[in-house]
């Protein structure tokens, strides 16, 4: 539950970051469709960290190949859209790569030390 209630704080912050952008610069720096990268991160980002959790309760051994596939996932996702974003959409698109990994490594950053705080004492265990 603190890992929703760390990603609900994030998700306002970032609503209010691009809020403020938008309304002193209008989409001279943000692409129309930040709302919904913004979106697509929130929605990645709790089910890979819930893929993450499960894999670790069920077993606890294979911790890194859960992480490593789902950062796996995230990134082929990503690519995924980005693909298909410059394949149907002519113009804005060096905007949108912009903002959209903008987002990529604040989010993942965020999943990073999400992790790294809910397995801290289960790592300082195996000593």
């Amino acid at each position: 539950m603190k890992f929703i209630r760390n990603l609900s704080i994030l998700t306002a912050v970032l609503c209010v970051i691009i809020g403020a952008l938008l309304q002193f610069t209008g989409y001279a720096l943000l692409h129309p469709y930040i709302w919904y990268i913004l979106l697509f991160f929130v929605l990645i980002t709790g089910f890979t960290y819930y893929l993450i959790q499960l894999g670790f309760t069920n077993d606890p051994d294979n911790f890194q190949a859960y992480y490593f596939a789902s950062m796996g996932f995230r990134m082929v996702l990503s690519i995924g859209v980005i693909a298909l974003y410059a394949w149907f959409f002519k113009e804005g698109r060096l905007s949108f790569v912009f903002n959209f990994f903008a987002l990529y490594f604040l989010f993942t950053g965020f999943e990073i030390y999400s992790l790294l705080a809910n397995l801290r004492p289960n790592l300082r265990g195996q000593d």
